[in-house]
């Protein structure tokens, strides 16, 4: 079965409401890890709307598990990684009026600069994992690319608005999966997973890793993070 990968994010998200101290990420990845959390993401904005950079830099101290950085395939950010060094990056598009993260990352379009960011990652030590869509173009693109990982987005999977456009969905998922394995690339994916829609993604082969966080924490928000993150642990079984 797939392992759980819980963004914490949305914690963040809390206690810069207030540009308080509470709650603190780092204590809600330590919750997350006793109950089950195989990993730890966090995505550092270049806005900063979140996470912040101590919190990256705590965490890359106190996670037992791993901890995958999200971040842009920027200069500014390839160099915070270089400096922190976490267990892997996953590279993700960006842009500063977005909600959350709107689509996968062109990275046919990208081309050798992307080469480049990835060969200076890897070449210190961390794998990259680069968050795309479906796409066998993209796919291929990734591939070519040197990195380790592709995580799939599930946005459009998550977002269908019937149960023909889901497994519509679904089907684009998994035919991209067996791309990526069959390139050599290693699989996990993300992005609008719940409680209801995971376990089918779950279920696409070679899936290594769902990478899950705002279904987690709106129901931590009620139930506690500690029941929350054993609930969606199970689904993945």
């Amino acid at each position: 079965m797939p392992t759980l990968g819980v963004n914490i994010d949305h914690i963040a998200t809390i206690r810069q409401a207030r540009r308080g101290v509470e709650p603190d990420p780092v204590a809600a990845a330590a919750i997350a890890e006793l109950a089950g959390a195989d990993g730890i993401t966090v995505h550092l904005r270049e806005d900063r709307r979140h996470i912040q950079e101590r919190d990256v830099r705590i965490l890359r101290q106190t996670v037992r598990t791993h901890l995958n950085l999200e971040m842009a395939a920027t200069p500014d950010m390839v160099k915070i990684a270089l400096d922190i060094k976490p267990d892997y990056v996953t590279l993700v598009p960006e842009k500063r009026e977005e909600i959350t993260t709107e689509g996968g990352l062109d990275v046919v379009g990208m081309g050798d600069r992307l080469v480049e960011i990835v060969h200076q990652l890897q070449s210190a030590a961390i794998p990259v994992s680069l968050f795309i869509d479906a796409d066998a173009n993209q796919l291929k693109a990734s591939a070519k690319s040197g990195a380790k990982f592709v995580e799939l987005h599930t946005g459009n999977y998550a977002n269908a608005i019937d149960e023909a456009q889901q497994h519509q969905e679904l089907e684009i998922l998994t035919k991209g999966g067996k791309v990526a394995i069959a390139l050599g690339l290693r699989l996990n994916a993300g992005h609008g997973l719940t409680y209801w829609n995971t376990s089918a993604v779950a279920q696409i082969p070679g899936m290594e890793e769902l990478n899950i966080g705002h279904s987690i924490i709106s129901r931590a928000a009620l139930v506690g993070l500690d029941r929350a993150v054993r609930e969606m642990k199970a689904l993945l079984g």
